[in-house]
C-alpha cells in the first residue's frame, strides 16, 4: 500500500507539473474513497488486496460427533443470520473472522489495523442430499502481503516460513490458509451456538474462574 501511495503521489506531481494551463485549485493525494482501514461496500465489490473462498463439505455424522451438533441446525442458523446481518446493518453475515485473522495477521507482520477491511467475510451454507454441510467463505478484501512492512521482522518472518508462505510470490498460498483458517473457525462458533454449547465452553474454556472473582 506504501508502494502504491509512493508511485501515485510521483504520478499526480507529474499531472500538476504538465498542466500547469489547467487550474487544479485543490488536490489531495487520499479522500477517502479507497477506504483504507475501513470497511465498504466498494471492497466488497471491487475487492481490495486479495479476493479468496475458502470452502467445504462437513460430513453429517462427524460434525455430530466431533462438534455434537447437527448439519440441519447449522444451515437453519446460517439462514437466521443472514436477517440478522441484514437487520442490524452489519458488513458481514459471519460470526467471528476478525478473531483468527487478527491473530495471524499480529504473528505474521501483517498491518493489524486492516482487520477491519479483511474480516468481512461472507458465508453461504447449504445441505447436500446426503444431509451433510457445505460451508464457504470469502473475504473479498483481504489485505496481506509476505514481503516488505513487519513480515521482515525475526519472529513474524519465521511464522511466514513456518507455513512456507515468506518471500515472493507466496502471497496467494498466505491468503488461501487465511480463508482456510477463518472458515475453520465460523464452523467451530457455528456449531457451538447451534448445539447450545457456546455459553458452556465459554465457562469451561474462558477465563472465567470464579475463584479469582
Amino acid at each position: 500500500m506504501n508502494m502504491v501511495g509512493k508511485a501515485t503521489f510521483a504520478a499526480c506531481n507529474w499531472i500538476l507539473q504538465s498542466c500547469k494551463d489547467v487550474e487544479i485549485e485543490h488536490f489531495y493525494l487520499e479522500s477517502n474513497f479507497a477506504t483504507d482501514k475501513k470497511a465498504s461496500m466498494i471492497n466488497s465489490m471491487r475487492t481490495r488486496g486479495k479476493r479468496v473462498t475458502a470452502e467445504c463439505v462437513v460430513k453429517r455424522d462427524v460434525l455430530r460427533e466431533i462438534m455434537d451438533a447437527e448439519t440441519e441446525s447449522i444451515h437453519r442458523h446460517a439462514q437466521v443470520a443472514n436477517i440478522g446481518a441484514m437487520l442490524s446493518g452489519a458488513n458481514n453475515n459471519g460470526c467471528h473472522a476478525a478473531n483468527a485473522i487478527t491473530a495471524i495477521f499480529i504473528a505474521t507482520g501483517q498491518d493489524v489495523a486492516n482487520v477491519s477491511e479483511s474480516s468481512a467475510g461472507l458465508v453461504y451454507t447449504e445441505l447436500t442430499s446426503e444431509k451433510d454441510l457445505y460451508m464457504s467463505i470469502t473475504l473479498p478484501s483481504l489485505i496481506v502481503a509476505t514481503v516488505g512492512g513487519g513480515t521482515g521482522l525475526p519472529t513474524q518472518q519465521e511464522g511466514l516460513a513456518i507455513m512456507g508462505c515468506a518471500g515472493v510470490g507466496k502471497v496467494m498460498k498466505f491468503a488461501e490458509i487465511v480463508a482456510g483458517t477463518v472458515l475453520a473457525g465460523e464452523i467451530s462458533l457455528a456449531a457451538a451456538i447451534s448445539s447450545l454449547d457456546w455459553v458452556s465452553s465459554h465457562e469451561q474454556l474462558g477465563r472465567n474462574d470464579p475463584r479469582k472473582k
